[in-house]
């Protein structure tokens, strides 16, 4: 039931798009304008306290607490375990958004900050963090520690709706239920769609870049045909081999890149820019956590921020499942200290590299990045590549590690889709998979054919609206759960001391 409506309900978008793709451009960016202007504040305030929960879940009595059985232990070691929640989570759009959001902000600064000043690339830099560091991570962190916890510790199927049976109990299986699990198959379908567009855009820049070949729509297209095909073999192949395979070769290849960048590139302003920005950071994260601009009436916040907790939580049914799938055996603080920041400083190291070597030639170099930036967004990693040694190179490598993640991400998507739509089975059917795999790239391509980036930012935040309510509640009952089981235990040991008091009482009675 839950496979056939999705697909429906997916396939009806599609068919919109092809039939009619200004109406469905239309018809999405008038539900981003009452999205943002009436929810803004719900996607800050719900953001800043899953940050704070699972914080508050690390460093609680709750730490010690297996998501597995308690002789559980992990499956992956720690490094394929980070490269892969690492290529899941954040691959393309890191690439994509690495040079082209700080050079945007310091074009267009945050309001109070004027453009194209020291200040603008100080909050360039700060933002970037801010978009992709903790917050981000919290939000898959929360919705992977439910999933976990209720699948590996109390035996649940491996569904979203599993999580809600200390809310609702048996209704979790009706069609309450099959709603939630709905609409985190659609919230997951559009999130990932909107990152698979980003990818094809930046391949097409690359090729363009690189080659003689436009990047135009039906190259687009193209790509977008030839990569799905790619995903899908590795889709096929299951997640020990294709995809375990593919993360280890994207943190590799993520690696060579970011250590050449920083070594050609102004490597001691670099290091400044990051040790500058980390300070500015974490100074200001409740502050920018919270910002909204009523008074000015800007979109700047809306066009950004609120785009981005948008698009992590339409991720966040696909990352954290596919996170909670990869993580049995590990208790809750190794599990949210282990996601939380180990992605969070890569993400910071990767935006000082390449945000802060576009920034010093726009800067102080006075080398045209952001007018080329302004034209071409999907350029700005290239053309900032182009100006270290070996420029050429670098850039086909950007675009192999551009590929490499688009089918990370899109085959991870598929895995993960097949079990939400399977009753959580952690084996989906290739017939499953190859239909949810077709699916979301038609989505992606239905998308750049009705708005292009605009089209890809608005699927995001609409598709998000519904399920960050759905993670809010997936709080509660987490909490819910977890005090009953701290209770259980409090219980059991009381009840073995006494028992303990019972039998050194006897003892001593005894002649």
């Amino acid at each position: 039931m839950v496979f056939y409506i999705s697909v429906v309900l997916a396939s009806l978008v599609v068919l919109w798009g092809v039939i009619d793709p200004a109406g469905l451009g239309a018809g999405s960016a008038a539900l981003l304008s009452v999205t943002t202007k009436y929810f803004g504040w719900f996607y800050l305030v719900a953001t800043l306290g899953f940050l704070s929960f699972v914080l508050y879940l690390a460093f609680s009595r709750h730490g010690n607490v297996k998501l597995g059985l308690d002789d559980d232990e992990p499956k992956y070691g720690n490094r394929s375990w980070f490269a892969m929640l690492f290529s899941a989570g954040m691959g393309i759009g890191l690439v994509f958004w690495g040079v082209a959001e700080p050079v945007s902000h310091y074009q267009t600064p945050p309001p109070g900050v004027l453009p194209q000043t020291p200040e603008a690339a100080r909050a360039a830099m700060r933002y970037a963090f801010f978009h992709w560091g903790l917050h981000a991570w919290a939000i898959y962190t929360t919705i992977a520690l439910c999933i976990a916890y209720f699948s590996f510790r109390k035996g649940r199927p491996s569904l979203i709706s599993s999580t809600f049976y200390p809310l609702l109990g048996k209704h979790a299986e009706g069609p309450a239920g099959k709603a939630i699990d709905i609409l985190a198959i659609l919230a997951t379908v559009f999130g990932v769609a909107t990152s698979l567009g980003f990818g094809t855009m930046q391949i097409s820049g690359g090729l363009a870049h690189l080659t003689a070949i436009p990047a135009t729509i039906g190259i687009q297209l193209w790509i977008i045909g030839i990569v799905t095909l790619l995903y899908m073999l590795s889709a096929l192949t299951g997640l020990d081999r294709g995809i375990k395979i593919l993360s280890n070769v994207n943190l590799m290849v993520a690696a060579i890149l970011l250590l050449f960048a920083l070594i050609a590139g102004p490597t001691a302003f670099l290091l400044d820019v990051f040790t500058t920005t980390l300070g500015g950071y974490i100074h200001n994260l409740i502050p920018m956590s919270l910002r909204l601009t009523p008074f000015s009436e800007g979109t700047w916040v809306a066009d950004w921020t609120i785009f981005y907790w948008a698009w992590w939580i339409a991720w966040a049914p696909f990352v954290g499942m596919f996170i909670a799938r990869i993580s049995r055996g590990r208790t809750i603080r190794e599990f949210v200290l282990g996601v939380l920041l180990v992605p969070s400083l890569f993400s910071f190291v990767w935006f000082s590299t390449f945000g802060g070597t576009a920034l010093h030639l726009e800067a102080l170099e006075h080398q045209g990045i952001a007018a080329a930036v302004e034209e071409d967004i999907t350029s700005a990693l290239f053309i900032t590549l182009q100006q270290l040694p070996l420029g050429a190179l670098i850039s086909a490598l950007a675009t192999v590690l551009i590929v490499t993640f688009f089918i990370t991400s899109a085959d991870s998507a598929t895995f993960v889709l097949g079990m939400l739509s399977s009753e959580g089975r952690l084996t989906p059917t290739n017939r499953v998979k190859l239909v949810w795999g077709l699916l979301q790239s038609s989505i992606a391509a239905v998308l750049l054919l009705s708005g292009g980036l605009q089209g890809l930012q608005t699927a995001a935040i609409v598709a998000a609206a519904p399920f960050a309510v759905i993670m809010v509640l997936m709080c509660v009952a987490l909490m819910r759960s977890l005090g009953e089981e701290d209770r259980l235990n409090r219980e059991r040991e009381r009840a073995r001391r006494h028992k303990l008091d019972e039998l050194l009482q006897a003892e001593r009675t005894q002649p």
